[in-house]
């Protein structure tokens, strides 16, 4: 893998991806997007893999797309564009991945943080979609994902305005889970991978593609898709491990079966 994306682990069932453009702000260009899409693939497959911490660095998580890649495409460059794919690879992970971001999540920074489970900002986190500010609109999930974790009027206001928000607003609007000193996001979040990664992995699983159908069905139809989950679950032997252990007063031994 180049560079431009370091991997650690897997450790206690996490694996860090670590964006690494520094000369950019970690802008996502094609091949750091590529190298993304690829590394989820491995951990997807590997079951010593059971969650996934993306970081970027102190200054800047990702401060969004790369603007000379992008302006080099017309439209059909556009239309035929490589970098959907890898969006939607992203998108398709069924472990937890959980961002912990520092600095500028910009653009495409802002909308990579979006697709994680579960958020961690730095008090000097700041997010934004500027695309507006070049003539663009947000390409990637920034007006779609922004106005469900945040709401229409917040969403519409950083989407036409360009303007971003501290860590602080962000947390208020419920578009990160918590905010800490900069120094501690990546321990924090791998804190938290590492409590996922303990549990049984076919129940959290489910549990994330639950709640992410959530934001796309009725409150019926989420229930139902909830109650089929729910009920494959009686079928594994992680959830007998589970009520034996706590009859038994002991910690489980989760297998992934």
């Amino acid at each position: 893998m180049p560079n431009n994306l370091l991997i650690e682990g897997p450790e206690q069932g996490v694996q860090v991806f670590t964006l690494n453009r520094p000369e950019a702000l970690n802008a996502l260009n094609t091949e750091l997007l590529a190298n993304l899409s690829r590394a989820l693939d491995d951990a997807e497959a590997n079951p010593d893999v059971r969650a996934v911490v993306i970081t970027g660095s102190q200054k800047a998580f990702a401060a969004g797309a790369d603007i000379n890649e992008m302006a080099a495409r017309n439209l059909v460059g556009i239309l035929e564009d490589p970098r959907v794919a890898h969006w939607e690879r992203i998108a398709r992970f069924t472990k937890p991945l959980i961002a912990a971001v520092n600095g500028f999540a910009l653009g495409g920074g802002c909308e990579l943080a979006m697709h994680a489970d579960i958020l961690i900002a730095g008090e000097n986190a700041r997010f934004g979609q500027p695309e507006i500010n070049l003539g663009i609109m947000p390409g990637a999930g920034g007006t779609q994902r922004l106005a469900r974790k945040v709401g229409e009027s917040l969403a519409m206001r950083m989407a036409l305005t360009g303007e971003p928000i501290d860590a602080r607003r962000a947390l208020d609007a419920g578009l990160v889970s918590e905010i800490c000193q900069p120094e501690l996001t990546v321990e924090k979040a791998t804190g938290i991978a590492r409590t996922i990664a303990r549990k049984a992995p076919i129940a959290v699983r489910l549990t994330k593609e639950s709640v992410r159908k959530a934001s796309d069905m009725s409150l019926a139809d989420g229930l139902r898709f909830e109650r089929h989950a729910f009920t494959i679950l009686a079928g594994t032997a992680d959830r007998q491990e589970g009520l034996d252990a706590f009859l038994e007063k002991r910690k489980p031994q989760f297998t992934g079966r």
